[in-house]
C-alpha cells in the first residue's frame, strides 16, 4: 500500500518544478482541477447563489417538515453530509496544516474550500437528477448512479462497481475504525478511560443507530450536528475572546504567511511558500470531502422540488466546515503560538496534541484536554454514522438490500477493533482506498459537466418564474 499511497498523495516527479501543481499529489490535483473547472462551468455558483443557500440553511434548521419513509428532508440530508464532513479532520487537519505549512496554510485551505463549493454543488445536483427509487420506496443515489449515466455499457458498470467497492472499504470498514481510534485515544489521554471501554460504548451506540435505518440516522444527525457545532464554536470563541486583541495580528500572519512564510516565522525554521500552499490546499481539499463522492449519497435522498435546492444547501456544508470550523480552530492554534517549535522547547506539536495544547492555554490543561476529547467524540461519532450510511447505499447497489443485515455487524466489529490500537496498515489502506475512489467520481462528474450546468440553469429559470408569480 505504501507505493500506491506515494502515487496518490505525494508530488509527482514528472511535474517537479511547476508551481502549485508540482507540489501536490495526483488526488489533490484532480480535486483542485475539478473545483476550478466547475467554478467557471457553473458561473461562480458559490458566489451567485450563496445568499439563497444561506437562507435555505437557516430555514431548514427551524423547519418542521417531516421526512417521508425512505428519504430525508433537505436539512436532514445536509446534517448527514456535514456529520461525515466535519469529522476529526477539522480539528486535527487544520492543526496539522498549520504545523507543517505555517499560519499561511489556512489561507490556502480557504482557497481550496472556495473551489470545492462548486464541486460539491455539481455532485449534489447530479445525485438528485440520477437517484434511484427501490420497489419499497427507499431512495438511493450517489456516484454509482451518475457514473452509470455518464458512461454507458461495461465501462460505466466497471467504474460504478469500483467506486462502490472502494467506498465500502474506505469509509464503511477502515474509515470507521480510524475514527473510533481517534475517540479512544483522546478519551484515554483526557480521562484515563481504557480504550476497550470506549470502543465498546461507541460500537454499541453506533449499532443501535445503524439498525434503525435511514430515518433513525436522519433524526440523530439533524439534532447532533447543530449541537456539536455549537458546542465547539462556543469553546473556541471563549478562547479567542480571552485574547481578542491578538485576532488582527493572527489574520495578518495568515495572509502574510500565505505568500511569505519566513516573514511570519522570522526565518527561524524552514517553512517555505511551497509548504504553505501544498499543506493548505491538500488539507483544504480533503477536510470537506468535496469531490470525494461521499456526501452525494446524502444529498441524493433529500426531498426537494428541484435539484438545485440541494446543490445550494450542499455548498453551505462546505462553508460551515471549511470556513467556520477551520477558521475558529486556526485562530485558537495560531493565537497560542504552539505550532512553532521554538515556543515548545524544540518539540513539534501537531494534530490533536497541538489542538489540545492550544485550547489548554486559556482553558487550563485538564479542561482543554477534556474539551478536545469531547469535541472529537462528537465529530468522530457523527462521521461514523455518516460514513456507515454512505457505505450502506453502495452495499445495496452491489449486493442487494438483504446484505445490509450483514454489513451493519461488520462495521460494528471494525469500530470496536479500531478503538483498541492504531494499526498502521489499516491507516494505509484507508488512505489508498480514499485516493482511488476519488478517480471514478471525478471522471463521472466531469463527464456530466453539461448536465450539471443545464440543471443549474433550469433551477435559475424556475426560481425566476416563482418570483414573477409572487
Amino acid at each position: 500500500m505504501a507505493w500506491l499511497n506515494r502515487v496518490l498523495w505525494k508530488p509527482l516527479p514528472f511535474l517537479e518544478g511547476i508551481p502549485v501543481v508540482g507540489w501536490l499529489g495526483l488526488t489533490a490535483i484532480l480535486l483542485l482541477f475539478s473545483g476550478i473547472w466547475f467554478t467557471f462551468t457553473l458561473d461562480f455558483v458559490q458566489i451567485r447563489e450563496f445568499k439563497i443557500g444561506w437562507n435555505a440553511l437557516f430555514g431548514g434548521i427551524f423547519s418542521k417538515e417531516k421526512s417521508k419513509e425512505g428519504s430525508m428532508t433537505s436539512f436532514q440530508a445536509l446534517a448527514t453530509a456535514v456529520a461525515a464532513q466535519v469529522g476529526t479532520g477539522n480539528i486535527v487537519g487544520a492543526s496539522t496544516a498549520i504545523a507543517a505549512g505555517g499560519p499561511g496554510a489556512i489561507f490556502w485551505m480557504w482557497v481550496a474550500a472556495f473551489f470545492g463549493m462548486s464541486t460539491i454543488y455539481a455532485e449534489a445536483v447530479l445525485a438528485q437528477r440520477y437517484r434511484h427509487v427501490d420497489e419499497d420506496g427507499t431512495v438511493t443515489g450517489g456516484p454509482v448512479r451518475y457514473i452509470l449515466a455518464a458512461y454507458k455499457g461495461s465501462l460505466g458498470k466497471f467504474l460504478a462497481g469500483l467506486f462502490a467497492a472502494l467506498i465500502i472499504l474506505s469509509l464503511g470498514f477502515t474509515g470507521c475504525a480510524v475514527q473510533s481510534n481517534g475517540i479512544s485515544e483522546s478519551w484515554n489521554v483526557a480521562f484515563n478511560i481504557p480504550k476497550w471501554v470506549m470502543g465498546l460504548v461507541v460500537a454499541a451506540a453506533s449499532l443501535s443507530i445503524f439498525i434503525g435505518g435511514m430515518n433513525r440516522i436522519a433524526k440523530i444527525t439533524e439534532k447532533l450536528v447543530p449541537f456539536m457545532g455549537l458546542f465547539f464554536m462556543l469553546g473556541a470563541v471563549y478562547v479567542i475572546l480571552a485574547s481578542i486583541s491578538a485576532v488582527p495580528a493572527i489574520f495578518r500572519r495568515i495572509f502574510v504567511g500565505a505568500f511569505n512564510p519566513q516573514a511570519v516565522y522570522g526565518g527561524v525554521i524552514g517553512v517555505m511558500i511551497k509548504d504553505a500552499v501544498s499543506k493548505g490546499i491538500a488539507r483544504g481539499l480533503f477536510s470537506n470531502e468535496a469531490g470525494m463522492g461521499s456526501t452525494p449519497h446524502a444529498h441524493a435522498v433529500a426531498q426537494v422540488v428541484h435539484p438545485t435546492e440541494q446543490g445550494r444547501v450542499a455548498m453551505m456544508g462546505v462553508f460551515f466546515v471549511s470556513f467556520v470550523m477551520v477558521t475558529l480552530t486556526s485562530l485558537v492554534v495560531i493565537g497560542s503560538g504552539l505550532f512553532d517549535p521554538s515556543m515548545t522547547g524544540g518539540t513539534q506539536l501537531t494534530g490533536a496534541a497541538l489542538a489540545q495544547a492550544a485550547f489548554s492555554t486559556k482553558m487550563g490543561t485538564a479542561f482543554g484536554r477534556a474539551f478536545i476529547a469531547i469535541a472529537l467524540l462528537f465529530f468522530a461519532f457523527s462521521t461514523i454514522i455518516g460514513w456507515y450510511f454512505f457505505g450502506e447505499s453502495n452495499v445495496r447497489y452491489l449486493f442487494g438490500k438483504k446484505a445490509v443485515r450483514l454489513y451493519a455487524p461488520i462495521v460494528t466489529v471494525c469500530i470496536f477493533a479500531g478503538a483498541l490500537a492504531q494499526v498502521t496498515w489499516i491507516w494505509e489502506m484507508q488512505d489508498a482506498f480514499n485516493g482511488l475512489m476519488i478517480i471514478p467520481n471525478i471522471l463521472g462528474i466531469l463527464a456530466l459537466s453539461k448536465a450539471a450546468r443545464e440543471i443549474m440553469l433550469g433551477g435559475r429559470k424556475q426560481r425566476l418564474v416563482t418570483v414573477i408569480e409572487r
